[in-house]
């Protein structure tokens, strides 16, 4: 077969039926599918996990949702899955093709992404299509959160992906995107799809061109804009351009009758439903095997010696930040503190204290002091952390009745106190960094491992502190960071983690307890790739052989 075969990917919430127009949905002029085979093309439309809403467990997510949060952590995307689908397609045409056949792929919305990716990363594709899609990613953060890639922006804008195309064709169409948005209180991640600013999609079209050097090349790429740039989806320029890179004739104009079918069409909401349930099984397989990868993965850290264990672990530590965690490459500013007394008991006093760490980053927490400290004496320290939407004060005074004022009674032991404020607080807001740091190749504890040896360097140089024995007790999401921070922080000499210790990997993807986050409204807590390389057993190797505690409870 020599026609040009082509991979005609739908929006997320248009099934191939009504793409092709087998049933209403969709304009007769945007039907690209049948278009493209008047045209004299081989068509394939897979379908898409849609965008619906539905109750799951505490939360009402997006399908695409429910899928993204265990595959996320398992380092999968519901985004891989469906790109491994259309490249099946190319498979498939390529199978029952001439060796000169042209294979194509074209989409809009959440399809022209698809697209886009697809031709990205298989250079057997001549020719991609990108409707309702292209454009600066910056405000990625804001888009549905399936849309989320780990480190995108990292290296990779939507120019710089288009780049992947040099010397293939590629038609990138700017026109009105899908109408879509999670609103907040869902328990889902807020997000919106908004059409490109078309002249923001000009400008990341003009960064593309700039490495676009070949002369040869210039009728092999096409901007195409719809009307103000808002306009209808796959317009009679936009499928001309795409046909004829595939050798294809031109299109016939969009008004064509209704397509039919002698044979009963299949249930798209049974047959979604089954791919719901075959991707989140397929997930659930992935985390049955993630024990063993994860120990596979730690074959270099060698446990027969202190000595060889110290030898080793630096690539794993290094790994987690780099890869898992994130790190900024700011150099911190002096922690030159600023401070104010905030407590005055008989035992010990109590300060506000703010360090900078970065341009426009600071950490903050309270001091406490004893008293009786004699001159030239030197104190141990214990750092306390508080947890979810807490506050330093929270541990001191008050008896929460999760902390029971347990760094006050500390500083009446004797112990010199530090109790900083981590940034998970002000709900969506602090999930809102969260998403800005997922495409920097960044977490949230990126920040907060910055803030902590910022921390460290400053109570170390504290004339009554004994820096060699400065040690981390952190509750629920301050035993999160109990796990993560001194892991990458050796300047702490021993970690206590307090409610929070558990099969962290399980609770986070498994689709099959009640327990699990994927039930619940932090979106944020899913961390990319975590199920294949540290679950909570393999930060403790990173922090030994310092003393390392669990507190149940």
């Amino acid at each position: 077969e020599s026609r040009p075969g082509v991979v005609a990917i739908p929006d997320a919430d248009i099934t191939p039926e009504m793409l092709t127009g087998l049933v209403e949905g969709v304009p007769p002029e945007c039907r690209y599918p049948a278009r493209l085979a008047a045209a004299g093309c081989r068509v394939l439309v897979p379908m898409l996990v849609s965008r619906e809403i539905a109750p799951r467990g505490n939360v009402r997510l997006t399908h695409r949702e429910f899928i993204y949060r265990p595959a996320y952590e398992l380092g999968r995307h519901v985004i891989g899955y469906e790109l491994q689908k259309i490249l099946a397609g190319v498979d498939y045409l390529l199978a029952h093709s001439s060796p000169d056949a042209r294979i194509g792929v074209i989409g809009w919305g959440e399809g022209g992404m698809l697209a886009m990716y697809a031709a990205a990363v298989d250079p057997r594709i001549d020719a991609a299509c990108i409707s309702g899609y292209f454009g600066p990613r910056e405000g990625m953060w804001q888009e549905p959160i399936d849309r989320n890639v780990f480190a995108r922006l990292d290296r990779f804008g939507d120019a710089e992906i288009l780049r992947l195309l040099a010397g293939r064709g590629c038609v990138v169409e700017v026109c009105r995107a899908p109408d879509f948005a999670v609103p907040p209180g869902l328990g889902g991640a807020p997000g919106r799809i908004a059409t490109p600013d078309p002249q923001a999609a000009a400008e990341e079209w003009r960064r593309a061109e700039e490495f676009f050097s070949d002369p040869a090349w210039t009728d092999r790429r096409h901007l195409v804009v719809s009307g103000d740039g808002r306009g209808r989806y796959t317009t009679a320029e936009c499928l001309d351009r795409f046909a004829a890179l595939l050798g294809a004739a031109e299109s016939p104009p969009g008004e064509q009758s209704p397509q039919r079918t002698q044979e009963p069409l299949p249930d798209a909401a049974q047959r979604l439903a089954q791919q719901i349930y075959e991707l989140d099984r397929h997930n659930q397989q992935v985390l049955a095997r993630s024990a063993e990868v994860r120990r596979e993965f730690l074959a270099r850290l060698d446990r027969g010696s202190l000595e060889n264990h110290a030898k080793t672990v630096e690539w794993y530590r290094g790994y987690f930040e780099n890869e898992v965690v994130g790190k900024f490459a700011d150099v911190p500013l002096p922690p030159a503190a600023r401070s104010r007394r905030a407590y005055d008991t008989p035992t010990w006093s109590g300060y506000e204290v703010v360090i900078p760490v970065f341009d426009e980053v600071f950490a903050y927490g309270v001091l406490l002091v004893p008293k009786a400290i004699a001159a030239g004496e030197k104190r141990p320290v214990v750092v306390c952390q508080h947890g979810l939407e807490g506050r330093p004060q929270d541990t001191i005074a008050g008896d929460h009745r999760a902390y029971h004022d347990y760094a006050a009674r500390l500083a009446e032991q004797g112990f010199v106190v530090f109790a900083p404020q981590n940034p998970y607080i002000f709900g969506d807001r602090f999930r809102s960094l969260q998403r800005k740091a997922y495409p920097l190749k960044k977490t949230l504890f990126a920040v907060i491992v910055a803030q902590h040896r910022q921390i460290l360097r400053w109570l170390s140089g504290l004339p009554y502190v004994d820096a060699s024995r400065i040690g981390f007790y952190g509750l629920s999401y301050g035993g999160k960071t109990a796990m993560r921070v001194p892991a990458l922080v050796p300047e702490y000499c021993l970690s206590i983690c307090s409610g929070d210790f558990n099969e962290w990997i399980w609770k986070n993807a498994s689709t099959s307890s009640r327990y699990s986050y994927v039930w619940t409204g932090e979106y944020e807590i899913f961390e990319f790739d975590l199920g294949e390389t540290f679950n909570y057993a393999e930060m403790a190797a990173l922090i030994a052989p310092r003393p390392f505690m669990v507190e149940r409870g």
